[in-house]
C-alpha cells in the first residue's frame, strides 16, 4: 500500500468529478467505483483511515443512541436487525485497513493501530455494557417463542444476546468498570505482542559471509539469501530472516551444523531474547488479565469461558482429544529418532541429535527409505502452476472458474494477483487475491482474510473480496516445498468457505473455532492426488509433468515424519491449554519455563519444540485462537472423516458429495452449530480413526 504525501492530499481538499459533481476528499466516504467495488488502495492515506474510523464510530454511536432513545416497543426489526446491519462505514474502513495493516505494516499503520485500539475497545464496551440497550435486546430475546423468525434470524438473535452477556451485560456497575479496564489493557497488550513478533520475524537475521558455509542448500535458496543480504546493506553476503521459507531450507538441507543451530535458536527464541521486543512479560500479563476476566465473568479459568460456545465445550473434551493423539505421536517420533541416529552413524559421527538436527537427518532418512528427494520434487512445484492446480480442484468439485483481473482494478500490492471468481451459473461469486510472497512489514505465516465480507444490500448479494496472504518461497522461478503447497491448498480452503458463504445477516456469518478449519484442512487432501499433480506439477525448465515414479514416492513417503509434525503441533496445543486452565497465575510466572516443564512431564522428546513457543505464539497470545489452537486437530477429525466420504465413492471429485459439502458446510455460515452442519453433510458424527490413519499413527 502506498500512502501518498498527506500534506499534499490535505491541501487538495475537495476534488471535482468530470460531471461537476463534488467527490468526497476522503475516498472511503464515496462508493468504490472500480470494477467489483474494489477499493482505490493507492488513493487512501493513513489520515483517510483515521478520519474514516472516527466518522464510522460516530455513525455507529448515533445508530445505537437511536435504538436507546426510541419509544417504540423493541422488535427484531428495530433492534436486532439494526444492531446486525449497522456500522456500515466502520466495517468498510476497518475491512479495508485490516488486511493492509497485517500484510504491509508500516510505522504509520502501527501507530494508527496503537492509537485506535483503546478507542475501539471503549466503543465496544459502550455498546455491550449499556443497560438500556441490553434491556431492549433482552426484551426481544425473552419474547422469541412468540416471534415468526427464520432459522437464520433465530441464530442472529441468539448470537447478539450471547454477545451482550459475554460482553458483561449481566455484571454490576462496579464489575463493568473493571471489565472495561481489563478489555482495554488486553487489547493493547495483544497488539504489542503482535507488533513485536512481526519485527522479530522479519528483522531477526542470521548472516553468512561465504557461500561455502551454505553447502547443501538449494541454489534458489542461496540466491534468495543473497538478495536479502543485498536489500539489507550486506552485498556479497547471505542473510536469512525468521520467515519459514527463508529459515526452514537451512534446517532441512544445510550440511553446516553450526549454521543450523544458529538459525534454529533464532527462530524458536523470537520474543525471548531480552531485547525491546521481548514478549515474556507481555505474555504473562496477558494470561493474568485473561484469568481475571474469566473469574469476573463467573468462570474458574479462561479456557472454560473460551470453550463454552465451541464444539468442544469443555477443557476436558480438548485434553481427551489431544491425549488420544499424543501417545501414538510420541511413539512414532521416537521411531523417527532411531532413524535419525542411524543416519548420524552412517556419517561416522557419534553425537546425540539436537533440535537443529531433526529436519536435516529426517530428510536423509526419508531419502534412504523412499529414495525421495524433496529438492528434486520442488522443481515441479512452481507457484503459478500450483495455483492452477488449486483452481482445477475447485472447478472439478464446485464448477467455479477463475479469471485474472489485470489492469482494470487498483492494486494493493504489485506481487499480488487478483481474480474474478465465477460460479457455475456464470454469476460473479467473489473476488480473490493471491498474495503469496514475503515482504517487509508482512506478518509471519499464512492466513485468509477479507477486504469485504459477503452480505446483502437491498436484497442483492454483495460479493466478498477474499485474500490469501502467505510467505512462500519467492524468486524466478518460485519453487515450493511440499509443505508450502499444502499451505497454499489449506488457505484456499478458507477462501472457498468465504466465497460460498451466503447469509442475510452479518451475525450469522461466523462459525465455531473448532469448525472453521474443516474447509481449509479438507482442501489439503487433494494437493498430492495423482490426478491433481498431473495438472500442475510441471518441471519449471522442461514443462515435463511429474513422472509417476516421483508421484508414487510422494504417496509412499507422505506419512513419514508425522511423528515429529504431530508432536510439535500437539505440544503447542497443550501449552496453550495448560496456560489457560490455570486458576492462579504466579506473579513471577515465566511462560517459557512453564511451557517446557509441562511438556517435559508429558515425555516430549528433547529434540522437539512446540511448533510455536509462547513468546512467538500469535495464535494464542494475539487472541484469535486463545485456548483454541487444538481446533486444527479437532477439525482434522472432521476433515479426515469428510474426505473418506469422497473416497468411499471411488471418486475424489464425486459431485453428489461435493454438492452436499458445499450446501451443508460451505454455504450456511454459522446458521447451525458445527456438529449439526457436519452430520447434515455426513449423515453421522465423525470418527477419530480416520485422523489416526491419515497421520500414519494407526
Amino acid at each position: 500500500m502506498k500512502f501518498k504525501n498527506q500534506l499534499l492530499v490535505a491541501a487538495m481538499g475537495v476534488a471535482l468529478c468530470g460531471c461537476g459533481e463534488q467527490k468526497p476528499s476522503n475516498p472511503l466516504f464515496a462508493d468504490f467505483t472500480a470494477p467489483f467495488g474494489i477499493a482505490p488502495f493507492e488513493e487512501i492515506t493513513i489520515d483517510h483511515f483515521r478520519e474514516g474510523m472516527l466518522k464510522g464510530l460516530e455513525e455507529q454511536k448515533a445508530e445505537i443512541e437511536a435504538i436507546i432513545n426510541s419509544t417504540e416497543e423493541p422488535t427484531f426489526e428495530n433492534t436486532i436487525k439494526v444492531l446486525d446491519q449497522g456500522g456500515v462505514l466502520l466495517r468498510k474502513v476497518r475491512g479495508t485497513f485490516g488486511p493492509l495493516s497485517s500484510g504491509s505494516a508500516t510505522d504509520e499503520t502501527r501507530a494508527l493501530q496503537k492509537e485506535m485500539s483503546p478507542v475501539f475497545s471503549a466503543h465496544n464496551d459502550d455498546i455491550y455494557l449499556n443497560p438500556t440497550l441490553f434491556a431492549k435486546v433482552k426484551a426481544v430475546y425473552d419474547n422469541k417463542e412468540n416471534l415468526t423468525l427464520t432459522a437464520e434470524e433465530k441464530t442472529v438473535l441468539q448470537n447478539i444476546y450471547d454477545r451482550f452477556v459475554d460482553g458483561g451485560a449481566l455484571l454490576s456497575d462496579e464489575q463493568k468498570e473493571e471489565l472495561r479496564k481489563l478489555n482495554l489493557e488486553l487489547s493493547m497488550l495483544q497488539l504489542q505482542f503482535g507488533q513485536n513478533l512481526t519485527h522479530e520475524t522479519n528483522k531477526t537475521f542470521v548472516t553468512v559471509d561465504k557461500v561455502e558455509e551454505l553447502d547443501g542448500l538449494p541454489q534458489a535458496n542461496i540466491e534468495a539469501a543473497a538478495k536479502m543480504a543485498e536489500a539489507n546493506g550486506q552485498p556479497g553476503k547471505y542473510m536469512f530472516n525468521m520467515q519459514r521459507p527463508s529459515c526452514n531450507p537451512v534446517l532441512q538441507y544445510c550440511h553446516n551444523r553450526e549454521l543450523r543451530e544458529k538459525v534454529y535458536n533464532a527462530y524458536y527464541n523470537r520474543g525471548n531474547t531480552g531485547n525491546e521486543y521481548d514478549n515474556k512479560e507481555i505474555s504473562r500479563k496477558i494470561v493474568t488479565l485473561r484469568l481475571q476476566k474469566a473469574k469476573l465473568m463467573g468462570f474458574n479459568n479462561y479456557a472454560e469461558m473460551a470453550l463454552k460456545d465451541r464444539m468442544a465445550k469443555t477443557p476436558e473434551a480438548v485434553y481427551n482429544l489431544l491425549d488420544q493423539v499424543w501417545e501414538p505421536a510420541v511413539k512414532k517420533a521416537k521411531e523417527e529418532l532411531a532413524d535419525i541416529r542411524a543416519e548420524i552413524k552412517k556419517e561416522g559421527k557419534n553425537f546425540e541429535p539436537a533440535g537443529w538436527d531433526y529436519m536435516y537427518y529426517l530428510d536423509k532418512a526419508k531419502k534412504a527409505k523412499f529414495a525421495v528427494d524433496e529438492a528434486e520434487i520442488s522443481k515441479y512445484l512452481e507457484i503459478n502452476n500450483v495455483y492452477q492446480g488449486i483452481f482445477h480442484v475447485a472447478n472439478k468439485l464446485y464448477g467455479i472458474t477463475f479469471k485474472e483481473i489485470t489492469d482494470q482494478v487498483p492494486s494493493f500490492e504489485p506481487t499480488a494477483k487478483c481474480y474474478e471468481v465465477i460460479d457455475k451459473d456464470g454469476t460473479t461469486l467473489a473476488v480473490f487475491y493471491a498474495d503469496p510472497f514475503p515482504r517487509d512489514g508482512k506478518g509471519a505465516g499464512a492466513w485468509c482474510t477479507s477486504f469485504r465480507g459477503q452480505s446483502y444490500e437491498n436484497g442483492v448479494r454483495v460479493i466478498p473480496h477474499v485474500v490469501n496472504a502467505c510467505n512462500m518461497t519467492a524468486g524466478e522461478p518460485a519453487l515450493q516445498t511440499i509443505d508450502n503447497v499444502e499451505t497454499l491448498f489449506h488457505e484456499f480452503g478458507h477462501a472457498l468457505h468465504s466465497f460460498f458463504r451466503d447469509v442475510q445477516y452479518n451475525g450469522a456469518g461466523g462459525t465455531e473455532r473448532d469448525f472453521v478449519e474443516l474447509p481449509s484442512q479438507i482442501n489439503e487432501h487433494w494437493a498430492f492426488e495423482p490426478e491433481v499433480l498431473n495438472v500442475y506439477a510441471k518441471h519449471h525448465e522442461t514443462g515435463e509433468i511429474i513422472p509417476m515414479e516421483l508421484v508414487k514416492k510422494i504417496e509412499e513417503s507422505a506419512k513419514y515424519g508425522q511423528g515429529f509434525a504431530t508432536v510439535e503441533y500437539v505440544a503447542a496445543s497443550l501449552a496453550d491449554m495448560d496456560l489457560h486452565v490455570l486458576t492462579e497465575v504466579p506473579a513471577d510466572l515465566n511462560v517459557m519455563d512453564f511451557e517446557q516443564e509441562k511438556l517435559n512431564a508429558r515425555g516430549i522428546p528433547s529434540q522437539i519444540f512446540p511448533r510455536y513457543r509462547m513468546t512467538n505464539f500469535s495464535h494464542t497470545m494475539g487472541g484469535g485462537y486463545t485456548a483454541g489452537y487444538y481446533s486444527y486437530m479437532w477439525a482434522e477429525v472432521l476433515d479426515a472423516d469428510a474426505f473418506d466420504a469422497f473416497k468411499e465413492t471411488g471418486d475424489i471429485f464425486n459431485q453428489e458429495v461435493a454438492d452436499k459439502f458445499r450446501k451443508y458446510v460451505l454455504t450456511p455460515g454459522g446458521i447451525d452449530n458445527g456438529m449439526v452442519m457436519y452430520t447434515n453433510f455426513r449423515g453421522r458424527e465423525p470418527q477419530i480413526d480416520a485422523l489416526l490413519k491419515n497421520r500414519g499413527l494407526k
